[in-house]
């Protein structure tokens, strides 16, 4: 979410809902004060629901390197193995 475009005293948003409601959904989050301090922030819905919608899933790393489709890349590495070295306990 981007930085509020305004900042409003409660009593303001109060009287002046209207405009506060277009400016949220014309110019982006409203900051509403109660007291001076940081209340509340006036969002449209769409920037609601931009914010709540999940991502979509990623992709493993194998999938997604194979996705891309790079010419010569073999991704089937043989792994080794190496049963590692003896280690006294």
């Amino acid at each position: 979410m981007t930085r509020p475009t305004a900042e409003w005293k409660l009593e303001d948003a109060k009287a002046h809902f209207s405009e506060l409601v277009r400016r949220a959904r014309s110019e982006g989050p409203q900051l509403v004060t109660k007291r001076g301090k940081d209340a509340v922030i006036v969002i449209a819905v769409e920037e609601l629901e931009r914010l709540t919608t999940p991502a979509p899933p990623k992709l493993p790393f194998m999938a997604f390197m194979e996705s891309l489709h790079v010419p010569g890349l073999d991704l089937d590495i043989p792994r080794e193995r190496d049963t590692g070295r003896e280690v006294e306990l």
